[in-house]
Parts: C-alpha cells; structure tokens; sequence
C-alpha cells in the first residue's frame, strides 16, 4: 500500500515537473501575458485624406484589450505620402501598418508583409473594478482569415486585388465606387424628371443641359466627358466604358493588355468594344459631335460643378464633403453610374461598375507584425468598422454591410455598388498607365490619331510598363 502511494506521488510529480518545463502552466502563462502588457509598444500607422479622429473610437476600443499599444497615427498629403515612405523607410522609421491604393498593389508587393496564419498575443481579460488597471491576462491564439474568408465576406473586387499566391496581402477599410453627380436645378430647368440610368439618356440629356451664349460659348455643360486634363480620374471613367461595353482589359494571366482587342464574345470579330467605348467617350469634346458641350479649355469639371456651369459629372463618395463644402447653395444629388441597358446591365448581361479604394497593409520593416495584423483585423470588424465609415462617409468594403448602408441616403448609390464593382490590373507603375490614358485621349481631341490608331498604341504603351 506505500509503494502505491509512492508511486501515485511520483507520478503527480512528474506531471508537474512537465507542465511547468513545457511553459503550458497556468500560473506561468499568465505571469508572462502581464508581463508582456505591461511592456508598451507603438504601432506607427501612416494614411491619406482622413484624420485621426475617424480612428479615435476604434483605438480606444483596441487598447481595452491590449492596453500596452499605443496607436501612433499620421495623416500625410496625397502629394508627398509616397516618397514620405520611401525616406522613412530608408531611416528605418517607417510606418508598421500604412495605406495603399488597390492599383498599386503589384508596386509594393516587395515591401508589405502578407498576413500569417495565425496570432498569439496577450489579452486583457481582467481588471480591477476600483482602478481599471489590468489584473488578469492570458495569451490567446486566433486564426487569421483565409483566402476564402476575404472571398466570402468583402466585394469580389478585393478578392482579386489583395490575394497573391494564395496570401493576403492587406484589407480595406472602404470600396468606393463612381456615381453620377447631378445638379438638380439644372435638371428641373430642362425638365428632366430624374437623372439618367442609361449611356442613351446621358446623350439625350446632354443636349437639353448644354447651354451657348450669344458667342456661342458653353456657359453650362451638360457632362463633363471627352478631355483628358480637366477630369478627376478620368482613367476610371474611360476603363469603365470600356468594360461595361465588353472590353477585357488584360488577358487571362493579367500580363498583356488586351482592351484595344477584338471582342470574344461577340459574333462580329472585328467588333472592338474598347475602341467603340473610347470614341463614345471622346465624342462629348469633338465640335463635331452633337453631344459635344466639354473642352480642354473649361474649368477642372469638380470646380465646374461647384459653381453651377456643369449639370452632372462622374465622382468617387470621397468627393462629396468638399463638393457639400464648397457647394452650399448647390441642389445635389447623386445616383448610381449609368449603364448600357435599361435594366441596369451592360453588353455581357451583368452590371459593371468602377472600383477605387485603398487597402491596409503591414510594413515589412515592422517589428511588431502580430500586433500589426491584428490591429488591421480588429479595425475591420463589423462592429469597428463602422465606426469609422460613419464619420467619413465612405461606402462599405463588407458584404454585412451593404443592406445597413443603403439607409444612408448620402452613401446608398455608391454602396449599392460595391458588390458589382470591379478593377484591373495595371502592373508597377498604374501611375503610368493613366498617363497613357490621358495620352490616348488628347491625341484623339486635337486630331492626331484615330481612335483605333490611338488604343493600338496605348495598349502598346501599357504592354511596356508590365
């Protein structure tokens, strides 16, 4: 009967010694969470256009669970974000988690890190009801989203855009879309009952809006279409024709453009629906074509608009607060883009519409890549995130989000978008690649080219930078 006792202690002791050398107990696991909370670390996050304060209710939220991050957040202009980052990075003080348009994604593929497969932190899962200082920690492993995960739960236009190798490479906040701006007024003054839903109206509508003087000079535009210079994102308006008539934009391996080719899936075979969709598109700034009411010579078409001499424009959610700004005494209003059909649908049978929007994504520089992801995780919670969409406006990246957006007066033509939006792939330098569109536009205007002459050689131009 001793032995047995004997033994039965050495057993449970030898358990003990175990647990203990394996790091698995309790005591031990908590001693090193606190340990680990109460050593700060701070997370540089650098974005553009929106300020700190649209992240200040997320933050705080964030830090209840892991009180030893502190957030460090920077905004930088649009104008100097870039070679900001590449200084930074160069003096190793560069940002941990930073912003990236969804077209330059190829571009900086060798500097973010993609998303591990699983996080181990310390959590907060105990505090003092006097001091609200922490009392109890543990580590908690979670699994990170898979490729599935991003398909399943964010518009298809992500998807295509941050999955690389079956690794994601970063997630958006937001996917905006472009919409149709349009001054009421002016639309009344026509008696235009409601804003066009199809590329027909916009041409019957277009010819009632344009007003002459007695110079014969444009004094209202109808749409600001046809010029290469004085159109915000004037790229996106000429890839979303081309798409919405049929146009692939790049072949299967995403390595070749083919918006100047022939039609697949049309039986005429010398149908080329990129060519037909930009001369669609020039046709609103040639003297020549009875929808002609916009040239290089006008104001830039937001500035247009603000000051009531263009009755509708195409525009991105994001340049609703400084046209509402700006334009106090306009009566505005915004509808979803137009497309070819009646019934909403484009020359394949589905609906296209045009995606913009700017992704968060991991430094590879960073030394602190768990709480990185994890903070980018966290931020995209539903819960989260809409924080932050409410404060700026901004159309939904989740599909869960979608329907509750659509009471959002402001924001319910862009976010019933979303879902059908899509991109293309514009390799390293997409920069480049609106600049050939812009190319591709003015040699048409001033005469130069053709418009087949002018696509071959942009698709050509486009082909150099991938």
């Amino acid at each position: 009967m001793q032995l047995k006792i004997t033994q039965l202690r050495l057993i449970v002791l030898l358990l003990v010694l175990v647990l203990v050398s394996s790091g698995c107990g309790l005591k031990e696991g908590n001693s090193k969470a606190m340990q680990e909370l109460n050593s700060p670390i701070t997370l540089r996050y650098w974005r553009v256009f929106d300020g700190k304060d649209a992240f200040d209710d997320i933050i705080d939220a964030y830090r209840q669970l892991h009180p030893n991050v502190n957030i460090e957040y920077k905004k930088l202009r649009y104008d100097e974000y870039e070679q900001a980052l590449l200084e930074a990075w160069a003096e190793d003080r560069g940002p941990d988690i930073f912003t990236i348009h969804n077209t330059w994604m190829a571009k900086y593929e060798s500097k973010i890190l993609p998303m591990p497969t699983m996080l181990e932190l310390p959590y907060a899962i105990e505090r003092d009801s006097k001091t609200g200082e922490v009392s109890k920690a543990d580590y908690r492993q979670t699994k990170t989203l898979t490729p599935i995960d991003v398909r399943n739960n964010f518009a298809e236009v992500v998807y295509g855009d941050v999955v690389r190798d079956n690794q994601i490479m970063g997630l958006p906040l937001s996917v905006d879309t472009l919409a149709l701006f349009y001054n009421r007024t002016a639309l009344d003054n026509a008696q235009i009952t409601k804003p066009p839903t199809t590329w027909l109206e916009v041409k019957e509508a277009v010819k009632k809006l344009t007003l002459q003087n007695e110079e014969g000079e444009i004094v209202q535009a109808g749409i600001a279409l046809g010029t290469a210079e004085n159109i915000n994102r004037v790229a996106d308006i000429v890839s979303l024709l081309m798409m919405q008539n049929g146009a692939q934009m790049t072949d299967g391996s995403g390595l070749k453009a083919t918006f100047n080719a022939p039609s697949v899936y049309s039986g005429d075979q010398n149908y080329r629906p990129g060519m037909e969709a930009l001369r669609f598109y020039t046709d609103f700034a040639l003297p020549s074509k009875e929808v002609y009411n916009w040239n290089e010579n006008m104001s830039e078409a937001s500035e247009a608009f603000i000051q009531g001499k263009l009755a509708m424009m195409l525009g991105y959610a994001y340049q609703l607060p400084l046209i509402k700004t700006q334009g106090v005494k306009l009566n505005l209003g915004v509808a979803e883009v137009p497309h070819i059909n009646s019934n909403q649908t484009d020359a394949l049978g589905n609906k296209v519409n045009m995606a913009s929007y700017w992704v968060e994504v991991v430094a590879k520089k960073t030394a602190h890549e768990s709480y990185a992801w994890d903070f980018i995780q966290f931020i995209n919670r539903d819960d989260q995130v809409i924080k932050y969409l409410s404060k700026v406006k901004k159309p939904t990246a989740l599909r869960s989000l979608v329907n509750e957006q659509l009471a959002d007066y402001d924001i319910r033509p862009f976010a019933n978008q979303v879902l059908t939006a899509k991109s293309w792939y514009k390799g390293r330098q997409a920069t480049v690649v609106e600049d050939i569109f812009k190319k591709m536009i003015s040699v048409i205007i001033k005469g130069e080219n053709t418009a087949e002459e002018a696509i071959d050689f942009a698709a050509s131009q486009v082909n150099r930078t991938f």
